[in-house]
């Protein structure tokens, strides 16, 4: 026989299409060890597979949970909505912010008229009578949820941008004016984003958020990058302390040129006068009168989207265009 026929000891042996197919004899890891070579075995066995250290790294939640793998955390936080986001093609974002303790008139109503009927059994009760101010405030306001909702119909139902990519409501996606704003693009059909963040008490997302487009972030500061990185402006309804910190960061971000200025729209201008004095931190210095000028005041859904509106097309981005009320 020649070498030819033999095969020369450097020629390379092209793999067959079998070799792709499942094996026809099992390895020796496919079984595990048998009892009658060692009756401990199994056991030993049991308490490997058990043991968390087995367990895949993708797999292991305690593991995923160190202190050291913080970095991974949140590089995986910001990285699964900004997939998702990319996926649907949502590029830019109306950022709605609001308390999530103003509802809608008639549930607000409802528990002003509860109030009343439980102070009424016990007059003197001075906790009632206090819980009641605050339920007929928060009816006063209750307005705004409608308002919200309004301008979430408004952003829904606003044409395509014509340099491609979709524009949606943005909210945390808790209850009260969030809620609203969701619902008016929910309402005219529209997708809509929230951005929801886990906490140590169960909660819930409101139900208008469109199912692909909910999410819930570990890390606050993932979250306040994802509401910022496509947005095109901020409307602040009023609200608390979660209201005013994202409100304040984006005018600071705006203020230092950190990021790309975008209309920053209050809505309520009484309500936020009485939050903070803008007045009074430019008479004392503390900032300057400029700044002023980092955002503007609406007092309806059509007066903020106007502000909008003629905002980018002042700055050459006319990415938007005023839209009628819808029915």
């Amino acid at each position: 026989m020649s070498n030819a026929d033999r095969g020369s000891p450097n020629q390379t042996t092209r793999p067959t299409l079998a070799s792709r197919q499942p094996r026809r004899e099992p390895l020796p890891e496919h079984a595990p060890k048998f009892a009658h070579d060692d009756p401990d075995a199994p056991a030993r066995l049991a308490k490997i597979l058990a043991s968390p250290s087995y367990r895949p790294a993708d797999r292991d939640p305690d593991f995923l949970a160190w202190d050291s793998l913080r970095g991974v955390r949140l590089g995986i936080d910001y990285q699964k909505a900004e997939q998702l986001l990319a996926q649907h093609g949502i590029e830019h974002a109306i950022v709605v912010f609001g308390s999530t303790r103003i509802r809608e008139p008639e549930v607000a109503a409802t528990d002003v008229a509860s109030l009343e009927a439980s102070l009424a059994r016990t007059p003197g009760d001075t906790v009632l009578a206090a819980r009641l101010a605050v339920a007929r405030r928060r009816l006063a306001n209750s307005g705004y949820y409608d308002i919200a909702r309004q301008f979430g119909r408004l952003v829904g139902a606003a044409p395509r941008d014509p340099a491609g990519g979709t524009t949606v409501v943005v909210t945390g996606g808790g209850p009260g004016i969030m809620e609203a704003a969701n619902r008016g693009a929910f309402d005219v059909g529209a997708q809509t984003v929230g951005l929801n963040i886990t906490l140590p008490h169960e909660q819930f997302p409101n139900p208008y958020v469109t199912p692909e487009l909910c999410f819930s972030f570990h890390y606050f500061a993932i979250r306040k990058l994802h509401f910022l990185h496509r947005a095109r402006a901020l409307v602040a309804f009023p609200g608390g302390f979660g209201t005013i910190d994202e409100l304040f960061e984006t005018l600071t971000l705006i203020q230092t040129r950190k990021m790309p200025a975008v209309p920053v729209v209050l809505v309520g201008r009484s309500y936020w006068e009485r939050a903070f004095d803008i007045e009074f931190l430019v008479s004392e210095g503390t900032i300057d009168a400029e700044d002023r000028e980092l955002f503007g005041y609406a007092e309806t859904a059509d007066e903020a989207w106007r502000i909008i509106c003629d905002w980018h097309a002042a700055a050459g981005t006319p990415r938007f265009s005023p839209s009628r009320s819808p029915a």
